[in-house]
């Protein structure tokens, strides 16, 4: 690379990804290189989330303890990154445990960049993008299999595109807590372990088989683990046959400890069993005669993700659109809404201290508002908030999924100030801003139509101003109700509305 290579690579900005896995953490550092990422650091570290779930499932104290030491070690990495340019994710454990929240709190003052949980569906989606950029760029239908430390993630997809996206609660530390407790092994177990998971893929194996494919590759510890093994044995991929002769030796052990394979790292013997016995059951399950393995998964996934969201690659978008088209959204109303949406933003910015991810929020909440009217008019609002709550919303994590769902209830009739209420004060203030610019944005555009007057926007820390020609409201006597009945909602909610 020459002297002034070196220089442009150097000055090229760092972006990084932090996997809360249910088994470990871990971090990768890496640069954009014409296209490509280029890894500068990666650490991982056993953790084990998921065996500190006690039986409410509420991680332990030594389990959050565990967690947090490690992140005071990778926070040293990307303390000074700023946040567009690092993403921290939670997976199974953190999806499954009660408290997650105050985890993701603490987690999040050690760091200094904010924790997001994602869905299940989410985590097969950047895992598949991961995947298919370690992949060769063809046409043919590939299935992509990841058993992480308390799911197992399985995608059909073809080039960067995922056509079936699935997340499955089995994954090799839950299997291995369940299953072979305190490091025991027997057939019995085993059988045990292998025929639970098979019930698990009953969800799935017939749409997955019917689809089919031409390829199937499997990514992260377990399945990396089982391909070292019979690679050190000399097979070139993952077959039945290797995993037949991988259960009957490891029956020949009486206990985890015993266990030794060349080519099995130390710090995954212990969750070994479990893993086994969940790629057992989806070899049989989904009739798998060979898989080939890459190092590509969640957190490359991550990275590709950010870098894609600044072109034309942006999944959330695509997201928002297939949300209108499954629940037939009115899109020219969305437009109208969104178009008079981005005025206010613009007026409302800067003495309400807006940024780029709360206009990004505010606008998807903004095409996707009406989806309720799908089920029926009556509480639409309600439908709606229900519908964005509980979908699988790809490219948003949880907490952005409840904020649009929170936006969602709150477009219209009066503002859910308790749930408000319950969540942290930041959080509150500012969702509470963009529901009212979205509401103030619907209301403009109450009687569907392309024809509006210019009005004159205004905002200070609790008081808003709407300017309209003079006599303009005298003549539109429905609007004019629209706005007094909205004086009162944002009364309540301690804001003063002005309209003139």
């Amino acid at each position: 690379m020459s002297e002034l290579d070196t220089e442009q690579y150097d000055n090229t900005p760092l972006i990084a990804a932090i996997d809360l896995g249910s088994n470990s953490f871990h971090l990768i550092v890496a640069r954009m290189d014409h296209g490509e990422l280029r890894p500068v650091e990666r650490i991982g570290e056993k953790v084990q989330l998921a065996a500190g779930l006690d039986e409410n499932n509420n991680l332990t104290e030594e389990a959050m303890e565990r967690g947090l030491a490690c992140l005071r070690k990778l926070g040293q990495y990307c303390s000074d990154m700023p946040d567009a340019s690092i993403r921290v994710v939670g997976t199974n454990a953190l999806r499954k445990a009660r408290n997650s929240h105050e985890f993701a709190q603490r987690a999040e003052a050690v760091l200094g960049h904010p924790v997001n949980i994602i869905a299940g569906r989410e985590e097969a989606r950047l895992i598949y993008l991961g995947v298919a950029h370690t992949q060769s760029d063809d046409h043919d239908r590939r299935l992509v299999v990841d058993i992480g430390g308390g799911s197992t993630e399985f995608i059909i997809g073809e080039r960067f595109e995922p056509k079936l996206l699935e997340s499955l609660h089995m994954g090799c530390v839950s299997w291995t807590n369940q299953y072979f407790p305190d490091g025991k092994i027997s057939a019995r177990l085993f059988d045990e372990a292998y025929y639970s998971a098979r019930l698990e893929l009953l969800n799935i194996e017939h749409e997955y088989r019917n689809m089919g494919w031409q390829e199937a590759i499997g990514s992260s510890g377990s399945i990396k683990s089982i391909y070292s093994i019979l690679a050190e044995r000399g097979y070139e991929a993952i077959t039945p046959e290797g995993l037949q002769k991988l259960k009957k030796e490891l029956l020949r052990y009486k206990h985890t400890k015993q266990i030794s394979f060349t080519g099995l790292k130390p710090d995954r013997i212990s969750i070994f069993p479990g893993g086994l016995a969940i790629l057992c059951a989806v070899f049989d399950s989904l009739k798998i005669s060979r898989m080939s393995f890459s190092e590509g998964a969640l957190r490359e996934g991550l990275l590709y993700d950010m870098a894609g969201r600044s072109g034309h690659e942006d999944v959330r978008k695509r997201t928002m659109k297939a949300m209108q088209k499954r629940y037939h959204v009115d899109k020219k109303q969305s437009r109208r809404v969104k178009q008079h949406l981005k005025i206010l933003l613009q007026n409302a910015r800067k003495n309400w201290g807006l940024d780029d991810h709360d206009e990004q929020l505010v606008l998807s909440a903004a095409k996707v508002h009406e989806i309720g009217l799908d089920i029926s008019h009556t509480q639409f609002h309600r439908h709606g908030a229900y519908i964005l709550r509980n979908a699988d919303l790809l490219g948003f994590n949880k907490r952005q999924q409840q904020h649009l769902a929170m936006l969602g209830r709150g477009h219209r009739r009066s503002l859910p100030l308790q749930s408000l209420f319950q969540m942290p004060k930041g959080e509150c203030r500012r969702l509470l801003k963009l529901m009212v610019l979205l509401r103030l944005a619907i209301l403009l555009n109450h009687q569907r139509s392309d024809y509006l007057p210019d009005y004159q926007f205004q905002v200070t820390s609790r008081k808003i101003i709407l300017t309209f020609p003079e006599g303009w409201l005298n003549k539109n006597p429905l609007t004019q109700a629209d706005f007094e009945q909205e004086q009162q909602y944002l009364t309540r909610a301690g804001y003063h509305l002005d309209v003139i």
